[in-house]
Parts: structure tokens; C-alpha cells; sequence
């Protein structure tokens, strides 16, 4: 009889506890909702939807723009002066600019030779370009293979140089900065910049390079970059849609209106008298070539984009990888507005509506709104508007400002419309890191300038599984876990368990769906398993 009364009054006593702590927090909740919780969604629910318009008015002004771009054929050849390099039968090749190539790489085991190759395949007279490789590896066995691929080359009669320097200050703005002292660069006219990944087709410099001689006013070419494993994996299939927007519309519209836009960090070529004008290299951010961009803009310099004119180059295809290099991307910029903002200002150089398009435009909305809004708007506060049903979002601000962003997005890359709402979704997982590294740029707090390589893989993944796709390993707890993205994920599925069983709207679809979203990027089962033998 005794051991009946312990078994039944025991769990009584449990669910006892456990409602007594239930009651507690509905009291504290009650009592804080409707003074303080309530208005402040109500607040933020609105500085979002600012935020919303700004991005779409900017998405709209951009599809126009590029509209009329392509119905007018407002083509390179049109706005500025081309015309193919012809030989002087009296100064000879010396009639040709001196062109100086530049390929910084740190332990680039499974692309250097291509990278290295393809700037040796540059067609260009021989006696009027430098390839010049700047190493900063720190694996001995590496920079030999560098080394000596250089000497195979200069074997071939290519004049190529290997430099490599004592430390990795500045990475590789640093390394750049440092290559541009040479003596021999004192004699080149221009500079074409290839990152280690990069493989320009031998008529790159015929193409490009007739610009800067016959437009004195054009301080950089900017080429496109084409994917060569945008088909390896989901990611990289999500990485292409984004980055082909921002190939097809913003660089084309920067190009066409302002003629300005940022430098990708390869696949150009500068005018080495505009560089240097603009101050050279500089490594205070993690973006140097959006940083001289906009400080050669500044000193008058124009800028002109080749869409037709494409680049090989690989997208990093591990989650890892992907992480640090949208931390680099999204932290850079929004550390070097801060760093600029007074400056584009003060200067009288440009117009007003020049330093309007740059503040606004291509800092404030694209850099900094266009990563808060994503990530608090969409998987903070609408998921917040489930508990507190007071605060109500406009279905225009909630569905059809992003139904439109989205759709003008997904123009840059027909061929993957299909994989619409994944990309959604990938987007908002990882606009959790960017709207981090966008508050750590502002902020100028620790790993601001945080600078990691990202990863290229080349032909490895193929050559460790004998050209199979790579099967998932098994996962082992503790191994991959992204805690940040869990949490989200929990929270975003708490949202959605609530409105499936109070809500009316049944708006629990699509956080039962980004939260798996979140969990499944949180476990790493994204982007390619590299095997380790």
C-alpha cells in the first residue's frame, strides 16, 4: 500500500512543479506583453518594412535600368572607344602597353598550375608582359611546386616572376602592395589581377586592354566570372543564382549609369597610374579591392564591365568554406563604409548623385540593409508576430515585396528557377552570418579583419573518390554541430509548433520549413564532404 501511495503521489508532485513554473512564466509574459513586448514589435515590425521598401525600390530601379540597358544594346563598344591593337611598323611591339599580371596564391596545392598556365597562355607579345607569381604560402612542399612550375615556365621562355616575401602582413593586399615595388613594374602601363582559381582564356588581354588605350578616362575592366562546378552540388547551384545577379544587374548597372562599381578582386585589369592615384593597396579591411575602387572612383576615375567577357574560376563547395568567405564578403564592406562614409562626403571631386548612388545604393541598402532585413525581418520578427497575434505585418510587406525581390533575383540565372525556394531558404539560413559579420564590420568588433584563404579544391574531390560523387559520412555527434543555426532553427520551430496549434493564418508551413532548413545547415549536411584519404 505504501509503495502505491509513493508511486502515484511522486509524479503528482512532478506535474505539480512542472505547472506551477508553466503558471509562472504565462504570469511574467501576461504581464510584460502588452506594455513593452507589444511595442516594441510594433517598432521594429515597421523599421523593417523601411527596410523592405528601401531593398525593393532599389531591386525595382535596377531591373529598370538593366531593362533598358538590353532594349537600347547600350554595349561597351558604343559608350567607349574599341579598337584591336594593330602592330607599328616603326616602334615595333613597343607600340604595346606593358602589361603586368599578378597572381597572389597561399597553399594553392590543387589549382596553381592552372592559374599559373593560364596566365602563361595569355596571348601578348612576349617581350611586353610580366607574369609575376606572388606566393605566400607557409607549406615549404607547396611553395617548391610553386617555384618550380614558375622555372618550367621561364624554361618556355615566359618571363615570369616568383616572389615571395618573409611575412603575411596585409594578406594579400599586402602581397599585392608588395609585388608593385619590383623594379621591373616601374616600366608596365597596366595590371591584370587573377586570384589562384582564376583561368582567363588567352584573348583576355585583346579584349580588355583596347578600352585603357583609347579611353583615357577608364581606369578599370572588369570581366565576368564564370562557374566551372556551379553544377557540383545544391550550394554551388545557390551560389550561382546569387552571384549571377550580381553580375547581370548590379556590376551592368553600376556599369551603364555611374560607371562605377566594385572590383571583384580578380579578373580585371587597372590602370596602374589610377591605382597608384587612388593610394595603392591599402589592408585596413578585408575587402582591398572594393576599398581602391571606391577611393580611384573618388579621384575621378571610371570604370567599365565586360559581361561578355567570362572568367573560369571555382565556387567554394564546402560549408565551411562558404562561411568564411560570406563572413569576409559581408563584414569587409560594411567595416569599410564606416571607414569611408565621411570621406565620399567631403569630396569634390564626383557629383552629388554619384556620392548618393555610392552611400546609399551600393553601401547602405545593398551592404548593411540588405543583411539585417533578411535574417531580423524574416526569421525574427514575423516568426515573433506569431506569439504576439496583437502586432499585425501587411501582407503586402510580408508576401509581395519578397514574392517581387525574389523573382527580379532570380533573372540572373534562368536555368535554376526551379530551385526558387531553395534558394530562399539557403539565403535566409545564411543571412544569419552575414547580418553577424555586417554588426561586426559596423562595429569594428573582434574578427573584423579576420581573413581567411577560401578553400579550392580543383580536381581533388574527384582524384580522392575516382570522379564518384562522395558519399556523406556518417554523423557523429559533436563533429559538426553550428550552434547558432540551431538555435534559430529551435526557435523558428517553437513559432511554428504555436501557430499550428492557436494560429489561424497557417503561416507554421513555412517556419516548419525554414527551420528544417536551419537544422539541416546546422548538422553541415551542405555543400560537398571532402574525404580525408
Amino acid at each position: 500500500m505504501d509503495r502505491l501511495y509513493s508511486t502515484t503521489t511522486i509524479p503528482d508532485a512532478f506535474q505539480g512543479a512542472k505547472d506551477d513554473i508553466t503558471m509562472q512564466f504565462a504570469l511574467i509574459w501576461n504581464q510584460i506583453k502588452a506594455p513593452l513586448i507589444v511595442p516594441l514589435l510594433r517598432i521594429t515590425v515597421v523599421l523593417c518594412l523601411i527596410m523592405s521598401v528601401m531593398m525593393f525600390i532599389e531591386r525595382v530601379y535596377m531591373g529598370i535600368v538593366i531593362s533598358l540597358v538590353k532594349l537600347f544594346g547600350r554595349k561597351p563598344e558604343k559608350r567607349y572607344k574599341w579598337e584591336p591593337m594593330k602592330d607599328d611598323i616603326e616602334l615595333g611591339n613597343s607600340s604595346y602597353p606593358m602589361v603586368l599580371v599578378q597572381i597572389p596564391m597561399y597553399n594553392e596545392r590543387e589549382v596553381y598550375q592552372l592559374s599559373i598556365g593560364a596566365a602563361c597562355g595569355l596571348s601578348w607579345p612576349s617581350d611586353r608582359i610580366i607574369i609575376q607569381v606572388l606566393d605566400d604560402s607557409t607549406d615549404p612542399t607547396i611553395k617548391e611546386l610553386v617555384q618550380l612550375e614558375c622555372q618550367r615556365w621561364a624554361s618556355k621562355g615566359v618571363n615570369i616572376k616568383y616572389e615571395v616575401r618573409d611575412n603575411r602582413n596585409g594578406y594579400k593586399a599586402g602581397a599585392l602592395k608588395e609585388g608593385m615595388k619590383r623594379s621591373y613594374v616601374k616600366q608596365c602601363d597596366l595590371v591584370a589581377i587573377f586570384d589562384a582559381d582564376f583561368q582567363p582564356e588567352p584573348d583576355f588581354l585583346w579584349r580588355t586592354v583596347p578600352f585603357l588605350v583609347h579611353n583615357p578616362e577608364l581606369g578599370l575592366i572588369q570581366a565576368r566570372w564564370k562557374f566551372v562546378n556551379a553544377d557540383e552540388c545544391l550550394m554551388t547551384r545557390m551560389q550561382e543564382m546569387s552571384l549571377d545577379y550580381h553580375f547581370t544587374v548590379e556590376q551592368e548597372v553600376g556599369s551603364s549609369t555611374y560607371a562605377f562599381f566594385g572590383f571583384n578582386g580578380t579578373a580585371g585589369v587597372w590602370r596602374i597610374s589610377a591605382l597608384n592615384e587612388a593610394g595603392g593597396w591599402k589592408d585596413r579591411t578585408t575587402v582591398e579591392d572594393m576599398d581602391l575602387a571606391v577611393r580611384a572612383s573618388l579621384k575621378g576615375w571610371k570604370f567599365l564591365y565586360l559581361s561578355n567577357l567570362k572568367v573560369k574560376n571555382e565556387l567554394p563547395s564546402t560549408f565551411k568554406a562558404y562561411r568564411y568567405q560570406q563572413h569576409r564578403w559581408s563584414c569587409g564592406p560594411a567595416n569599410l563604409f564606416r571607414k569611408m562614409v565621411m570621406e565620399i562626403i567631403r569630396n569634390k571631386k564626383v557629383s552629388l548623385w554619384k556620392k548618393i548612388h555610392v552611400i546609399y545604393s551600393f553601401f547602405f541598402v545593398r551592404k548593411v540593409i540588405a543583411h539585417i532585413n533578411t535574417f531580423v525581418f524574416y526569421c525574427i520578427v514575423l516568426p515573433a508576430t506569431v506569439l504576439v497575434p496583437e502586432v499585425a505585418v501587411p501582407k503586402w510587406g510580408a508576401v509581395y515585396i519578397p514574392s517581387v525581390i525574389t523573382i527580379l533575383n532570380a533573372v540572373g540565372t534562368p536555368r535554376s528557377l526551379h530551385l526558387l525556394v531553395f534558394w530562399i531558404l539557403f539565403e535566409n539560413v545564411m543571412s544569419l552570418h552575414r547580418t553577424k559579420a555586417t554588426i561586426i564590420g559596423l562595429l569594428e568588433a573582434s574578427r573584423v579583419n579576420e581573413w581567411i584563404v577560401t578553400e579550392k579544391l580543383g580536381d581533388a574531390l574527384k582524384a580522392k573518390t575516382g570522379g564518384k560523387t562522395p558519399k556523406k559520412p556518417r554523423f557523429r555527434i559533436g563533429d559538426r554541430i553550428h550552434l547558432l543555426e540551431l538555435g534559430v532553427g529551435f526557435y523558428l520551430f517553437f513559432c511554428g509548433w504555436y501557430d499550428f496549434m492557436f494560429g489561424k493564418n497557417h503561416f507554421f508551413i513555412y517556419l516548419f520549413i525554414q527551420s528544417f532548413a536551419f537544422f539541416v545547415m546546422a548538422f553541415g549536411y551542405v555543400g560537398t564532404f571532402v574525404p580525408n584519404s
